[in-house]
This record gives structure tokens, C-alpha cells and sequence, in this order.
């Protein structure tokens, strides 16, 4: 792009840090605001692009494509990151009309009758699920399906008194799922389009983590609340019985769709996971895959599309390219430099253990307060910027970090906030402060484990 370059004083830079600093103050009071994320964000990308205008600092005009051709494209165009707008929308799209076949249900009860209604089954099928159902949904969707079974499920079984552990263990369970894949989380799609890592290594890399944390998740769990087997034959008998009234396909519409539906499911992990090795389709992308295999599913409906459209997140489809605005403009105005002296500091040269460590510990932190996103896209920048090379453990600090902060307060992510909701639909009462006391010795115990792994591991 053809563009003067403009020296960047301390005192301009200082400005925009301080834009956005009140940027993430502002995510963090969404709630207090009344306002939408993407409202939020949006405002301070417009006012950053002005901003950045009339100091000179944004690089204006024409981009030089090969052959010398010229191609006039506005700068908040160029600065979104298109492949992870196309993966959000693709994926979402596939997950809903997927969802719609009743195959999720068809699973989720089927868990359910195989535990014959002893509370420590249900609670690991249970886990299991919210686990698999994150990796391969998105997060609030595997904590509606599976925290909605399990108030249904423990009414049924008269045991209502145990909803509240098994709730919030599923809302700790859905970020612990998020690591699983590359597709599992926005940061996980942020910071592995930036460091270069494939979805069969991030599955292999993440997958043992998983499984050790879930575990220990889980045991930690049924101790705290206190939630242990039947005893008695009496029990187990008349808790099998009540269990057997569940009916698995009374969410199959169509028997036809919901095989067509499995079947694209399988296609569509195994095209995902191929993506960096198929001729014609890695040069595509991710972002191809998960459009082309949205618009396969979406035929199905026809003329009826529409209501899947409307069904779409658009409030964070907009807010992620008002972020990426932001985040480019922070760019030009040498805040990310800023930021990166500091993360610089704090990893050394990113060779450490020390380094590593408080990074992961600093980012599980700051995400615990505000949205984890702006955070894993400011620090894959950074990375990326610092030349930290694709296989580093730093990239991995990142996405355990961003996606494990989240079960520090209900506020961390969306999934724990879903969770908490459902709490409180209950009758059962949750306050800020008491969330944190319950959920606090399951954070530590994934951060720790987490912080080992990434040293000794990875």
C-alpha cells in the first residue's frame, strides 16, 4: 500500500493506549452499560479511524497487487481478518442446522439412560459431553443443550438439591472443552491462524491437557459437591426406572435428516482437520471449508434459509471486525509496541520458564475481568510482531490463558455467564462474589495444570 511514513510522538501513542484501555474497561461493564459488545467496540473503532486520520497516522491509498495493478480498498477493510469472520459465520450456520436433525439430544439422552440415574454416572457422562459438546459446538450452545438436560434430569430424580454443582461444573467444563480444537474458541481461531498452527497438531498438542484436566475437574467436583454413587439396590432400581422415561428420539424430526446430518457432521470435522493438506482446498482455507459446508447443510431448507441467517451471532460478527479495526489502528499508533515492550519484559527471551509461566498466569487474569477475545488478538499481534516463531509454548500460554481465565468469574466468558443463568432460573441463588468462591479452587487447579503442561510438554 502506498503510504508516507509518519514517526509516531510518545504523547499520541499514550493517547490511543489510553482509548484502548477504556475500550476494555468498557467490555468489562457491558452489563452496567446496557449496551451490546459490538455497540461498545463499534463506537471506539469509529472514533479510533478519525482519530488515527487526522494525526496521519493510518496508511491511505492504493494496494499494489502483482502485475502492478492497483486496487482501491478503504483501510477498515484490509485491517479485518476475513478467514476468521468466514470460520465464525461457516461454523455457526453448520452447528445450527445440524442441531435442528435432534442429533445432540439423540446423544445427550442416550448418556443419560446409560447412567441409570446414579448422580457420580451422570455427573462424568455429563462432564464428558459438555466437554465434546464444546469442541465441537460453540460454548453457550454445549452449556444450553446439556445444562437444560440436567435440570430436567435431576428433577426427575429428585435430586434438585444437586443443581447447583453439576451446573457450574459444566459452565468450569465448556472452556475446558474450548481447548480441545482449533474451531473450539474465537481465541483459539485467532491465535492459531497467527502462529501458523494446524487443527490436527492443536488437536494432538491440546487433546492430553483436556482429557488430564476434565479428570481432574470432575473428581475435584463430586467432592466438593459432595456427589457420590447410589448405595442401596432400592436406590439404583427405582432411579433406573425413572430414568427409562426419557425418550431419545423425541427430538428427530425427520430420521432421514438426522443420518444426513451425522454424516455431514463427520465430513466436516475430517474436511476441518484436513484443511493444511487437501490440493486446492489449503489454499482456500479453513474459512472455505466451513462457508462451503454451511451453504451443503443449508440446502436442505431451501427456500426456509432465512430463519438460520437470522439465527446468526451478528453482534459478534460485528464485533470482531469493529476489534480488528481497533487492534490495526492501535497498530499504526505504536500502542501494540507499547504493550509489546512490556510482554517482551515479561517473557524474557521467550526461551524461559518464568517468562512462559506469567504469561499464562497474567492472561488467565485479565481475561477472568473482561472479554478474552481483544485479548488473545492483542497478544497473537504481539507475538507475531515479536517474531516468536510458530511452535513456541508462548502461543499455547496465550490460548490456555484466554480460554481458562473465563472460570475465574461468571463474567470471564459466555459459557460460565449461560451457566449462571441457568442457576438463577432455578431459584437458586449464585452472587458474584459466591460464584468466585466455588469456582476459584477448579481455576487454580486448570491453571496449574495448565502452566506445567505448557513447560513440561509442549
Amino acid at each position: 500500500m502506498e503510504t508516507a511514513h509518519h514517526a509516531v510522538s510518545a504523547g499520541t501513542t499514550y493517547l490511543f493506549a489510553a482509548i484502548l484501555a477504556a475500550m476494555i474497561l468498557a467490555l468489562a461493564m457491558e452489563e452496567k452499560l446496557h449496551a451490546k459488545k459490538s455497540l461498545i467496540v463499534g463506537i471506539f473503532a469509529i472514533g479510533s479511524l478519525l482519530l488515527a486520520s487526522m494525526f496521519g497516522l493510518m496508511p491511505f491509498g492504493d494496494i499494489i497487487i502483482p502485475g502492478g495493478q492497483r486496487l482501491h480498498m478503504p483501510v477498515y477493510i484490509e485491517a479485518v481478518d476475513w478467514e476468521v469472520i468466514a470460520i465464525i459465520i461457516g461454523s455457526s450456520l453448520f452447528v445450527d442446522v445440524t442441531s435442528r436433525s435432534g442429533l445432540f439430544s439423540w446423544i445427550a439422552i442416550k448418556l443419560t439412560k446409560a447412567s441409570a440415574g446414579d448422580p457420580l454416572k451422570l455427573l462424568w457422562y455429563y462432564g464428558a459431553m459438555t466437554v465434546l459438546f464444546s469442541a465441537v459446538l460453540n460454548n453457550v450452545t454445549a452449556m444450553i443443550i446439556v445444562g437444560s438436560l440436567t435440570g430436567v434430569s435431576l428433577n426427575k430424580l429428585g435430586r434438585e438439591k444437586q443443581l447447583l454443582g453439576f451446573l457450574l461444573i459444566e459452565g468450569l467444563l465448556t472452556n475446558v472443552g474450548g481447548l480441545l480444537t482449533l474451531i473450539s474458541s474465537v481465541p483459539n481461531i485467532i491465535v492459531g491462524n497467527a502462529a501458523g498452527i494446524s487443527f490436527v497438531s492443536f488437536f494432538l498438542k491440546a487433546s492430553p491437557y483436556v482429557l488430564i484436566a476434565t479428570i481432574a475437574t470432575l473428581l475435584l467436583g463430586a467432592r466438593l459437591f459432595d456427589i457420590h454413587s447410589l448405595k442401596s439396590a432400592s436406590e439404583r432400581e427405582q432411579a433406573a426406572k425413572l430414568i427409562q422415561g426419557f425418550d431419545e428420539r423425541d427430538g428427530i424430526r425427520s430420521q432421514g435428516f438426522f443420518w444426513f446430518a451425522t454424516a455431514a457432521l463427520v465430513a466436516f470435522i475430517l474436511a476441518i482437520a484436513t484443511t493444511s493438506i487437501t490440493p486446492v482446498i489449503k489454499d482456500l482455507g479453513m474459512g472455505f471449508v466451513a462457508m462451503a459446508f454451511a451453504v451443503m447443510v443449508l440446502a436442505r431448507f431451501k427456500h426456509e434459509v432465512n430463519e438460520f441467517y437470522q439465527a446468526i451471532d451478528w453482534d459478534l460478527i460485528l464485533f470482531f471486525m469493529s476489534l480488528f479495526v481497533v487492534i490495526n489502528v492501535m497498530e499504526h499508533a505504536q500502542v501494540l509496541d507499547l504493550i509489546g515492550r512490556g510482554v517482551a519484559w515479561l517473557i524474557g527471551d521467550g526461551q524461559g520458564s518464568l517468562g512462559t509461566a506469567a504469561l499464562l498466569v497474567s492472561s488467565s487474569v485479565f481475561s477472568s475481568v473482561t472479554d478474552n477475545i481483544p485479548l488473545a488478538a492483542m497478544l497473537a499481534r504481539i507475538l507475531d510482531g515479536l517474531g516468536i516463531p510458530g511452535d513456541s509454548s508462548l502461543w499455547w500460554s496465550v490460548v490456555f490463558g484466554a480460554n481458562l481465565g473465563g472460570n475465574i468469574t461468571p463474567i470471564g466468558s459466555a459459557s460460565t455467564l449461560v451457566a449462571v443463568t441457568i442457576i438463577h432460573k432455578y431459584r437458586i441463588k449464585l452472587g458474584f462474589g459466591s460464584f468466585i468462591r466455588l469456582a476459584l479452587p477448579f481455576a487454580i487447579v486448570q491453571i496449574l495444570l495448565a502452566t506445567v503442561y505448557v513447560l513440561l510438554v509442549l
